[in-house]
């Protein structure tokens, strides 16, 4: 999965595709035309209450994606005292969700040698004990899967 380059349209008519859902059903959840739903496959972008309609009918988190593509590639933030104690009512989220993709992700960079262990730290601002345990448990998952003989 590429989460540089999102087309929203086409990774819905993939899931659509594989829950083979009939195009009745999607028409009738939507409440739009045959037409309309084949003109949501094609566009890269959506409004988010589609987005949500279609991740309700298809059970997945479209949303997901668009969070992966902010913990991979979005600028770390510089927090400053004076935006700290400023009060806010949306969420404040204490810490990124790293999906098993992502790790994969991550340990694969470093291991096909694509970006050095300080560079995933730098760049992708993932603390350096969490890389650790994730390449530790790696390697530890790759020699139970192919056990020395």
């Amino acid at each position: 999965m590429n989460f540089k380059q999102i087309h929203i349209g086409s990774l819905i008519h993939q899931k659509v595709d594989e829950e083979d859902i009939d195009m009745v059903r999607i028409s009738n959840f939507l409440k739009c035309t045959e037409e309309e739903v084949t003109a949501m496959y094609q566009q890269e972008n959506l409004p988010t209450d589609i987005l949500l309609k279609w991740s309700k009918l298809l059970e997945y988190d479209f949303f997901r994606i668009y969070s992966q593509h902010l913990i991979l590639y979005a600028p770390s933030s510089v927090k400053r005292e004076k935006k700290q104690s400023q009060a806010t009512q949306l969420p404040v989220f204490r810490k990124n969700i790293y999906t098993k993709e992502i790790i994969d992700f991550i340990v694969e960079l470093i291991n096909t040698h694509k970006k050095t262990k300080k560079q995933i730290i730098e760049e992708y601002n993932i603390p350096k004990t969490t890389l650790y345990k994730w390449l530790m448990k790696n390697q530890s998952s790759s020699s139970e899967k192919n056990p020395p003989q």
